[in-house]
């Protein structure tokens, strides 16, 4: 299977060296992989052409955008900057981030999981992070989620759920559609991926709001929003994030923010998660 692979970049020279090296040692070697160096002040742009010098199969796009950090927008805008670059003939879209260090059989696996179930639409291995000399699995994963950093795609579900939306919450929305339009989603627990830097350790704080937002863009309606923000701050030991996603939601709403899902999305959506939500009860 032919892997196109695009990842944005932004003050990534820690990192980005170890990612590109663990990506063309792979045993299934990856087609094109295209770094996004999105408005880079070290020397991201240096490392990633050392690189594309020897590899004919890595690119460099240098892009302009805001320096805030935000997750979202900045990230998928970036995506598609190389993505653009691309041609079609790809059998699985990747969009990864810059800071980490698969496993050398991570796409071959991949790519024998997706040559097993012709449904199977998106896969993923787990992120683990380093703590006090260990690697743990991350405290955000869920088995039935793929983290927005290791997104896998096979083509035709990337087309049919509409591609990346520009907006926070593309890493939930992503699935949710697939899930609509009937494809398979697999997390592999055996591909153990090392997470260089922790979810959202470099988020500007304006982008506490925009969890809430998402929620009202996927039309989650109140009460579900409710539960998603309460469980969420529980899980990152933030309490006071429970506030900041609601209020997100409210300013949202009152601001008849464009929605990411359609009526009839919405609906399949909410009763998804209804139906997750009783599981647990």
């Amino acid at each position: 299977m032919d892997f196109y692979i695009v990842i944005p970049a932004h003050n990534e020279a820690s990192s980005i060296g170890l990612t590109l090296s663990s990506l063309i040692n792979q045993t299934l070697a990856p087609k094109h992989i295209v770094v996004v160096n999105d408005s880079s002040t070290d020397t991201t742009q240096d490392i990633v052409e050392s690189y594309a010098e020897k590899h004919t199969n890595i690119t460099l796009v240098n892009a302009k955008s805001s320096n805030q950090h935000l997750p979202g927008s900045k990230i998928i805008n970036a995506f598609y900057k190389g993505y653009n670059t691309l041609d079609e003939h790809y059998d699985v879209i990747c969009k990864f981030d810059a800071d980490l260090i698969f496993p050398e059989n991570y796409l071959e696996t991949l790519a024998s999981h997706f040559k097993a179930n012709a449904k199977l639409g998106m896969a993923s291995g787990f992120c683990y992070i380093e703590k006090n000399g260990e690697w743990i699995l991350e405290n955000l994963t869920n088995k039935d989620h793929i983290r927005g950093a290791l997104k896998a795609y096979r083509k035709s579900c990337f087309l049919e759920i509409g591609k990346l939306k520009t907006s926070m919450g593309w890493d939930t929305v992503d699935e949710l559609l697939a899930k609509f339009y009937n494809w398979a989603i697999l997390t592999d627990d055996s591909l153990h991926v090392k997470h260089l830097k922790p979810t959202g350790i470099s988020y500007n704080k304006a982008s506490k709001y925009l969890q809430g937002e998402a929620m009202y863009k996927m039309r989650y309606g109140f009460t579900i929003t409710l539960i998603s923000a309460l469980k969420l701050a529980f899980k990152k030991k933030q309490p006071r994030l429970f506030r900041d996603y609601m209020a997100g939601y409210f300013k949202a709403k009152k601001n008849k923010a464009a929605f990411l899902v359609s009526e009839e999305e919405g609906t399949f959506i909410r009763n998804l998660r209804w139906k997750g939500i009783k599981k647990r009860f």
